[in-house]
């Protein structure tokens, strides 16, 4: 059943009861269609998917239905009834956006005397609190998806969701298109096992593929697909977008963005309160740190990222909503949902590689349905600014991007069995029916689901012997329970999907006389392991938004002190780049085709894309361009697929090996989101002329053959991918009771299982799991393939004397990456100056 907001609803159901009546008509509002809607729909005991822009109400609509339920529930009660369990589950992809929706909703619960309790969970809520909600729940609980796996892994679970009715799911795009998401479909399965006429209410703003999500929101049975309700809003007011204007030359290559500073410092003063979205934590740092540098107005700027301490985090969340400051320098943590209406401008630093993500981004100001946001962005380089320009486009258009929805993955699905035998001891038959009404595993076979029960029960065939790897037993009467209850223990530890890389947390204290360290100092948050293993004390290095200096490692913490140095190494974090969306490459490639819609770029974009078309050539948007050329006692191929940075670097790496086979003699390669650099010995370009090889050969589909298997036999990839598994499925485990494991020590851990897996159960389930993560994030093989396929016919080769005005941002990227090959790397180290002047002379 399909409903749309202009959908008739009866008299009786649009009726909203006291006092919910009286609050809207106290604010001087008027129900919209939609919550009224979404009331109808509750009331039917129908699940149903909410799509409306940003400031239509979508919370206010969907946590209605539940405050009006607990309002009649309680009426009829001449006493109070202690809860058995809440009424209500609410769940966000974020702690912060819980939190903030936790505030918003206490304001009409206390405005219209409500008798409803209201609380968060999340991994930042104390112990002791989290306790007290299994003893005395409240009647809703804000939370997250790996909070949902440790209360359905409760013995209690039972008891604890026995008065459950709704499970209202926000931005609900962003929870289903990864591994949380496949966690969250499997903990709502367990849920409706407790709670069977359980009611769900996805809510989101930005949505690709509504008829999935629909499906996504209740139980799956047989092929037959089951769907929720939709309920669509349209369109509020189109956002007001613009692409930073400045004098400064538009950089050719980097991601600092430091030429648009004081355009972006202007802007801030120029606004009440500024949001400035950056992509990777380490950009915030930068960005905040080279903002206070030039903050003569000594504004109240502040900066949000996962890493940072969570009292520093709430202080500034905060001092957001009561108003104090003026700008927040900020990753994804804050790019959700989050409600703050004084926010009257959003910049986002950096292109945004999705059209859907930087919608999400730019709903955070103005917050109000019938205003425009307004938005300003800010490229780091010339090809940044194509992208910015399409995605500018598409938000016009209202185009979305999102993934589609994944299929689910067998390490989350082997972490889901062993939290259902800590709940209770599980009947595989029974728990496979459970497991395939979850949309991401309905296709899930008997035969595969009991693999991984057997991967849980003993680590698989080769690993049997090892009796650490015994998680969980059969019974006489063919259940499984957990083998020991420390079990339970390191799985409540360790529970979740998101891996990130070694942490180690990062304290300030202050030296004494002879330079020792004395004091436990202040905690500042943790930072990646890797990072710190590549310092000596004494380095210094940004952090906070502070420069600090390295003095020591002690167990688990490192230990710095104050520092006044200008020039501080500048943390990097790992998987913080997000892929260029396929509609954005699409629109770039289109950009760089249409000569028309140049002069909708900034002048030295059109000039530097003019001198291309003059010195090589500008591809079609289906065409592939491949340049070749001598340069510095060297030879490179620069191809421009526009396909990603993924793709591009697998791309490169078996491009590299059939060059190799053809005595090209590559010596490295790089890669960006737009382009890919390979550079040798030998005139590839010659080469070509001569028809010793044939550029169409180099990107025949069957790349992705046998070259792949042979490379990926070698890479160390698949071992960094299978480390990420094994923790994910708790065959090793990060956490054990008052310790944690260093990076270091799980590395050693996981690549001999790895090694031991690879020699004697190369079919193991947790291989089967890798090469699933491996082909669709880490190598892009899906997107890659497409791309071979779509240029087949199409690739136009040009071989140049000197490098190419396109070519220029990819060869000043050699030297800034870690690439592969044994050329000494020095002669590639040119000034950029010389190189732009060559290309464009």
């Amino acid at each position: 059943m399909t409903a749309r907001t202009d959908a008739p609803v009866s008299a009786d159901e649009a009726i909203l009861p006291e006092p919910f009546a009286g609050w809207f008509l106290s604010r001087g509002w008027t129900p919209r269609p939609h919550q009224l809607e979404l009331l109808a729909r509750a009331r039917e005991g129908r699940s149903a998917l909410l799509i409306a822009p940003t400031g239509a109400g979508k919370t206010l609509a969907g946590f209605l239905p539940s405050l009006v339920a607990l309002h009649a529930e309680k009426q009829t009660r001449r006493r109070p009834v202690a809860r058995e369990g809440p009424h209500t589950l609410y769940i966000s992809p974020l702690k912060a956006l819980a939190v903030d929706i936790a505030r918003n909703l206490e304001a009409p619960v206390a405005e219209m005397g409500l008798p409803v309790s209201v609380e968060t969970r999340t991994g930042d809520t104390p112990a002791s609190r989290r306790q007290r909600q299994k003893r005395s729940p409240p009647d809703i609980l804000l939370t997250t998806p790996e909070q949902v796996a440790l209360l359905l892994a409760d013995p209690r679970a039972d008891r604890l969701f026995s008065e459950l009715t709704t499970v209202v799911l926000d931005e609900l795009h962003a929870l289903v298109t990864s591994k949380r998401g496949d966690l969250l479909a499997l903990g709502l399965a367990g849920l409706r096992r407790h709670a069977p006429d359980l009611r769900t209410v996805g809510l989101s703003a930005t949505v690709a593929d509504p008829e999935g999500l629909r499906a996504w929101l209740v139980p799956q049975s047989g092929e037959t697909r089951r769907m929720a309700d939709i309920v669509e809003v349209p369109g509020g007011a189109k956002p007001d977008i613009r692409i930073v204007e400045a004098e400064e030359r538009i950089p050719w290559s980097g991601h600092s963005a430091r030429w648009a500073l004081p355009a972006v410092y202007e802007a801030i003063r120029a606004h009440k309160t500024t949001l400035v979205f950056v992509n990777t934590r380490s950009q915030a740092e930068m960005l905040f740190h080279e903002l206070w540098r030039i903050n003569e107005d000594t504004l109240p700027i502040a900066l949000h990222h996962g890493s940072l301490d969570r009292g520093q985090r709430r202080k500034v969340e905060a001092a957001m909503a009561d108003n104090r400051l003026k700008a927040v320098v900020c990753t994804s943590t804050l790019d959700l949902g989050i409600d703050w209406g004084d926010v009257d401008l959003v910049i986002h630093v950096g292109a945004p590689k999705g059209a859907s993500r930087l919608a999400q981004r730019i709903g955070r100001a103005n917050h109000r349905f019938d205003e425009p946001s307004k938005a300003l962005l800010v490229p780091a380089n010339r090809f940044e600014v194509m992208e910015c320009r399409a995605a500018l486009d598409a938000n016009y258009l209202g185009a979305q991007d999102t993934p589609p929805i994944r299929d689910g993955a067998l390490d989350v699905l082997a972490q889901h069995v062993l939290g259902a035998a800590c709940s209770a001891p599980f009947d595989p038959a029974a728990l496979h029916a459970e497991v395939t009404t979850a949309y991401p595993y309905r296709a899930l076979d008997r035969a595969t689901f009991d693999r991984v029960v057997d991967f849980v029960a003993t680590g698989g065939y080769a690993l049997r012997a090892y009796e650490r790897f015994a998680k969980i037993r059969k019974t006489k009467d063919g259940r499984y329970r957990l083998s020991h209850p420390s079990v339970g223990q390191r799985y409540r530890l360790n529970v979740g999907t998101i891996v990130e890389a070694p942490l180690v947390k990062i304290r300030m204290v202050s030296k004494g006389k002879g330079g020792l360290l004395r004091g436990r100092g202040r905690l500042l948050g943790e930072i990646e392991e890797y990072f710190i293993e590549t310092m000596a004390p004494g380095d210094t290095f940004m952090f906070a938004g502070q420069v600090i200096r390295f003095e020591a490692m002690r167990e688990q913490e490192v230990l710095v002190t104050k520092a006044r140095d200008d020039t501080p190494k500048i943390p990097v974090y790992a998987g913080g780049k997000f892929p260029l969306s396929t509609y954005l490459a699409e629109g770039v490639r289109g950009l760089l085709a249409d000569e028309g819609s140049w002069d909708r770029l900034p002048a030295q974009v059109g000039e530097w894309l003019a001198m291309q078309k003059l010195r090589s050539v500008l591809p079609t948007r289906e065409e592939l361009l491949v340049e070749t050329f001598p340069r510095a006692d060297r030879h490179y191929m620069v191809a421009y697929p526009f396909e990603g940075r993924l793709a591009h670097q697998t791309l490169g790496m078996l491009l590299t090996r059939r060059l190799e086979r053809l005595g090209a003699k590559p010596t490295g390669f790089v890669a960006s989101d737009y382009a890919l650099a390979i550079w040798g010995l030998e005139d590839m370009g010659a080469m070509i002329a001569r028809g010793r090889m044939a550029v169409s050969d180099l990107f025949e589909e069957d790349l992705l053959g046998d070259d792949l298997e042979a490379w990926l036999a070698e890479s160390y990839l698949l071992k960094r991918t299978f480390r990420a598994c094994a923790v994910v499925s708790q065959l090793i485990e990060q956490r054990h009771t008052g310790t944690e494991k260093s990076g270091r020590q799980v590395t050693v851990s996981t690549d001999l299982v790895y090694d031991v897996l690879r020699d004697h159960e190369p079919d193991h389930i947790l291989l089967k799991a890798t090469w699933a993560d491996a082909s669709t994030g880490l190598l892009d093989i899906g997107r890659l393939g497409e791309m071979l396929s779509r240029i087949n016919g199409r690739i136009v080769h040009k071989h140049l004397t000197r490098v190419s005005p396109l070519a220029v941002p990819i060869l000043l990227d050699i030297g800034k990456e870690a690439v592969g090959g044994e050329a000494d790397e020095s002669i590639l180290a040119d000034s950029g100056e010389a190189l732009i002047e060559e290309a464009m002379a």
